[in-house]
Parts: structure tokens; sequence; C-alpha cells
């Protein structure tokens, strides 16, 4: 009887061993990947509009052929111009349309002539001479590009680059670590969105300069 005592006991201090050890490894885990989606948000190479320290950063994947991302651009800047002390407005690639990994790659060759904002503008404006039936024709963008007046010629040459092509292939993969499947996807001091929707992107960033603003008086 005694032994079997000693039996019941031993199992029930290796069950509790055990689940104590799943449970300190899935904290571990989920701590993991709460460090693992902070810095898929932003990398160094990120293009960023407003004050490093503001205290609301907005993150927008997007995909210079997508026509939703084009209507919410001057929206995006707009909302960003008016608190430029208070929003860091971060973009992102996430090139889901046949042909758009091409383009961006020249978006981000941009950067090399300090016209990145002009480029992106220029190829969301002009997108119906270069988006055909949801496909990118990453040979009709340079006209746009030329009248932004970025040089092509260097731009042809410098978006074939090694580092243009990591900090494409960066994006994409920290899309798909936060779950971006379609774009434009954005995220509010790290919070998604509930829902999609313009409202939706205000009510979220209302939130987080309120608690920011709100910081700052504590």
């Amino acid at each position: 009887m005694k032994r079997k005592s000693i039996y019941i006991t031993v199992a029930v201090v290796l069950a509790a061993v055990v689940v104590g050890g799943w449970q300190l490894y899935s904290s571990g885990n989920a701590a993991a990947a709460g460090t693992q989606n902070r810095e898929a948000l932003v990398r160094l190479h990120s293009q960023t509009l407003g004050r490093a320290e503001a205290g609301v950063q907005l993150v927008e994947f997007f995909d210079p052929a997508c026509g939703t991302c084009a209507e919410f651009y001057p929206l995006v800047k707009k909302m960003a111009a008016e608190h430029r002390d208070d929003i860091r407005l971060v973009l992102r690639y996430a090139p889901f349309h046949p042909g758009s990994d091409q383009v961006v790659k020249a978006l981000e060759a941009s950067r090399r002539q300090g016209k990145f904002w002009q480029a992106t503008e220029a190829l969301l404006a002009s997108q119906p001479e270069w988006v055909i039936q949801h496909r990118a024709q990453p040979e009709l963008i340079w006209a746009p590009l030329a009248r932004a007046g970025l040089d092509v010629e260097r731009l042809k040459v410098d978006m074939q680059a090694p580092e243009v092509a990591r900090a494409v292939a960066q994006d994409s993969a920290d899309a798909n670590t936060l779950g971006v499947s379609a774009t434009p996807e954005f995220f509010v001091n790290g919070r998604p969105l509930p829902s999609f929707g313009y409202q939706q992107l205000l009510k979220l960033v209302d939130e987080e300069l309120a608690l920011a603003r709100n910081g700052k008086a504590g």
C-alpha cells in the first residue's frame, strides 16, 4: 500500500513538472513570437515619414499596383501631415500583384536619387498607364517616373543591386510573418485594424494618439 502511494506521488510530481515545463515553453514561444512580430514591423531600410520619437507609428504594407492603395495613399499622407509631430508613417512593400516585384525594386532604387516619395506618388497616380487587368507591366513605369524627375537609366541599373533585392525580400518575409495577405494592410503601434476601412483606421489612430498624449501628460 505504501509502495503504491509512493508511485502515485511520483506520478503527480512528474505530471506537474511536465505541465510546468510546457507552460514555460509555451510562454517562451509566445514571447519570442511577440519579439519577432515587433521586429517585423520596421526595419532599418524601411522608408519613413515623421519623427522617430512620434507617439504613434503607422506601418502600411502596400503594393504600388493595388488600386485601394492608390485611394488610401493621399488620405494616409494627409493624416500623417496633420499630426506630423505625433505620427510616424512607415511604408513597407507587399508586391502581391503579378509583376509588382519589379516595380517595388524600382521604388526601392529611387531612394538612391532621394526621390522615393516622388516615385511612389507618380506610380500610384499613374496606375491606369501600367496596371492592366490587375497585372503590373513594369516596362510601362518609366514614363511616369521620368515625369517625376527620376533618372530612368540610372534607376534601371540601381534596381539590380543586391541591397535592393534584399530589402524587397525582407519586406515580403515580414509581411508573411505578420499575416499580411492583402493590401493595404495597416498596423498602428503594432495593432492591426479590427476590420478594413478608412474609418476603422482613423479610429485606431485616434485611440493611439490619445494614449500617447495621456502618457506624455502623465
